[in-house]
Parts: C-alpha cells; structure tokens; sequence
C-alpha cells in the first residue's frame, strides 16, 4: 500500500524514534489494506452472485479500479470459498491486470497458455499467477478460460481439508493459541494450522448478516462453552439443531471484545458427528 522501502527500514534502522514512526506508518497502510480488501471481496462476492457464476467451472471477474496489490489476496479467499480456480482482473483506462489462485489438481499457468492469444503478459505456477490485458479482451479470455476449465473435469476434484492437529478441551487455551502467532508469517508455503474438534454439543446456532455467515456456541465435555464463527456458511445454519453432536474444523484466534478474551473457531467445515 507505500514504497516498499519503509518496510526495509524499519529492519535497519537503529533510531527508536524512527522505528516508531515507521511502524505507525506501516500498521496504517495495514489498516488501509485491510479496508480495500475487505471491499474488494464484498464486490466479488455480489458480482457472482449477480452473474451465477457459482454454477460456472471457473470465476473470472474484472473491477473497475481495484487495487492491483491486493486482488491477490481476494482471488485466494474467494478460491477457499467457491473451490474454483478464480481469476481477478483490475480495470484501469483501457488496461486490465490480474492475479489468479487454482485449486489442487488444476494448472493455472498452463490454463493461460491455452488462452494467452488475448493476454499481453502472465506468469507463475500451478497454483497462481500473474497477468495482464486489453481491457477489449476481457470477455474473450473469460469465456476461452471457462471453456478450457470445463473441459477439465473439474466437477469429479474433491477438495481435501489438511488437518493438522485434533485438539481436546485441556490443549485449548488461550496462550496456547496467542504462541501460534510464533509460526507466521503464514502463507502459500506455510499454511495457517487447522484444528479438528469433535463430539461437540451445539449450544445455540444462528445465521448472521442477512444469512451470510453462521455463528454458533458450542459445549465441550466438561461444559466449557467456545464460539466458533463460519464465514459464508449461512446457508448451513439450518442443517444443524441444538442438541446435535459435531466435529468441526477451522483455525483458531483468540477474539478480545470489551477487554475480554475469548477462544474463537473460525470453521473450514462442520459436520455431524459420526
């Protein structure tokens, strides 16, 4: 979101003043991605609604003056969300610039290859790249990227949830959880940790934000009460009931609210229990 440069020297500078300065700096910036991110991905989300691209082998959308730093960032979320192979392209005057995230068993880059006749320049590997175009070959290439991903059997992938670790009542705590931040950055090559909980007793249950999203409690065997919060989820509030026995899997944070700490689930997935 700044010159790159100012990250540098805050790792080089032996002034604590400047140090200070920068690092305010910096956690602005942060601020101001996060915002333009999150507005990012709330447009996306509304465009393929809008286009039912749900149903498409693929998702390919274009902005009008998305900041290129960040649809990166968003193609991966909304990758994780729809299980597609997802191409975002920001428009700019007459230029269109990409970035793109795949699914395991789908080539992004060779995916390009086939299309490039309406690409000025793309790069990367399997799981992601980079692009740019014409903004008067927007349409061609998204239609010439679907049909390729369809011809790819892409319906018979099965996504698969890496599960790092199932955890019990007694490991979750929470400087349990604030000691994971020792393992960041995470990233492509260094993925957030998944935890699995199972026999889990829904407390209560409910869709948030016009169904959007799902909020739940849910009690442990020795009555301890966690929160978990499934993001785009909302459409499953209603498989569940209070009472029913789960096992969910997602990575966890701890959510402070009015000065108090609580452990948080956020869900990749929940199921009844076996």
């Amino acid at each position: 979101m700044g010159e790159a440069e100012e990250a540098l020297k805050l790792f080089l500078t032996d002034d604590k003043v400047e140090a200070n300065t920068l690092t305010e700096k910096l956690n602005e910036y942060n601020k101001v991605r996060q915002d333009i991110e999150k507005n990012i991905f709330e447009d996306a989300v509304l465009k393929i609604a809008d286009e039912d691209l749900s149903n498409k082998s693929s998702i390919v959308l274009s902005g009008e003056n998305w900041h290129h730093g960040v649809i990166g960032i968003v193609a991966s979320k909304i990758t994780d969300l729809y299980f597609k192979p997802t191409i975002l392209i920001c428009l700019h005057d007459e230029e269109g610039k990409g970035s793109g995230r795949s699914i395991p068993g789908f080539d992004l880059h060779n995916a390009l290859c086939k299309c490039s006749q309406y690409l000025k320049k793309y790069g990367g590997h399997s799981m992601a790249v980079g692009l740019s175009l014409d903004r008067k070959n927007f349409n061609k290439f998204r239609q010439a990227f679907e049909k390729y991903a369809e011809s790819s059997d892409l319906n018979k992938i099965v996504p698969i949830i890496n599960i790092d670790k199932s955890v019990t009542d007694k490991e979750l705590t929470i400087q349990n959880i604030k000691d994971l931040s020792k393992l960041e950055p995470f990233g492509e090559a260094n993925k957030m940790p998944l935890f699995m909980y199972k026999g889990l007793k829904i407390d209560s249950i409910r869709a948030l934000t016009d169904g959007k999203h799902m909020k739940l409690t849910l009690k442990t065997d020795t009555n301890t009460i966690l929160t978990a919060i499934g993001f785009n989820m909302g459409n499953r509030a209603d498989e569940f009931l209070i009472g029913d026995k789960v096992d969910i899997v997602g990575n966890l944070e701890v959510n402070s609210f009015n000065g108090i700490e609580n452990i948080q689930f956020n869900l990749k997935d929940i199921m009844k229990s076996l």
